[in-house]
């Protein structure tokens, strides 16, 4: 059927008219207008792939960025009352601890005097000046924020030293690592083949609001330690942290 405008009244030509013209005038309008597509705001969420025994070792939630992370782990790191009682009530107690546990490695041979060596996490450097009290001289910390003359500044998802830089690394920090296989690829990299790592854990019970995972066991330990081979499990009595373990780098 053929439709034409001249046979409809005369009272609906016009507005026909004017809705024909309005119709065109917005397609010409669309023809010009970038088409977008609807898009959503979601909170960044950090990727995080954790080794397949995952069921004992878990990424804490609640970090939308990494430096979300960093923030809150600097909220600690310089707590100005804390790092008094680090530099004085708790030094000498500290010190005195770490190295006896440094002097039973050295008695292992784990660790000697011409060890170059580096302390993960040290915060003031507690640690550095054990390993230093016991022989090991050649020995620096990393922490988020530098204590000179034995803490320099280091993330230890991101070690500023070249690849096999150190004989032996150690930490009693792992539980703060978000990236627990950025930890230890870390360390995997800047130890020298045959070098030592000496980890001191908590699996016994749940550590700080400012941990960033929770180990259940060795596990996987085991596997994010791809290069190297678990020598010791020892317990110990390590500042609430009760498991201490031994890897070696393969040759």
């Amino acid at each position: 059927m053929n439709f034409s405008i001249h046979k409809l009244p005369l009272i609906l030509k016009p507005f026909l008219l004017s809705l024909l013209l309005s119709i065109s005038a917005l397609l010409f309008i669309a023809s010009l207008t970038p088409f977008h597509r609807k898009t959503t705001t979601k909170t960044t969420v950090l990727p995080l792939t954790p080794p397949s025994n995952s069921s004992a070792l878990r990424i804490r939630s609640g970090y939308s960025s990494y430096n979300a992370y960093i923030k809150h782990q600097l909220n600690k790191t310089l707590n100005p009352k804390l790092r008094q009682i680090w530099k004085t009530r708790d030094w000498d107690r500290k010190v005195r601890v770490f190295a006896q546990f440094f002097d039973s490695l050295k008695r292992r041979n784990f660790l000697s005097n011409s060890s170059k060596s580096l302390s993960i996490g040290a915060r003031v450097g507690q640690e550095v000046a054990a390993l230093r009290r016991v022989g090991v001289w050649d020995s620096v910390g990393i922490d988020l924020v530098p204590c000179p003359p034995l803490v320099m500044k280091g993330d230890f998802h991101s070690q500023p030293f070249e690849n096999g830089t150190f004989d032996f690394e150690f930490s009693n920090v792992f539980d703060h690592a978000l990236y627990p296989w950025k930890f230890v690829g870390e360390i995997e990299r800047t130890l020298r083949p045959g070098g030592v790592c000496v980890l001191h854990v908590a699996l016994l019970h749940r550590a700080d609001k400012y941990s960033a995972n929770d180990l259940y066991s060795v596990g996987p330990l085991k596997e994010l330690f791809k290069e190297s081979e678990l020598v010791e499990v020892n317990k110990v009595d390590g500042f609430g942290l009760d498991t201490e373990i031994v890897f070696r780098k393969n040759s």
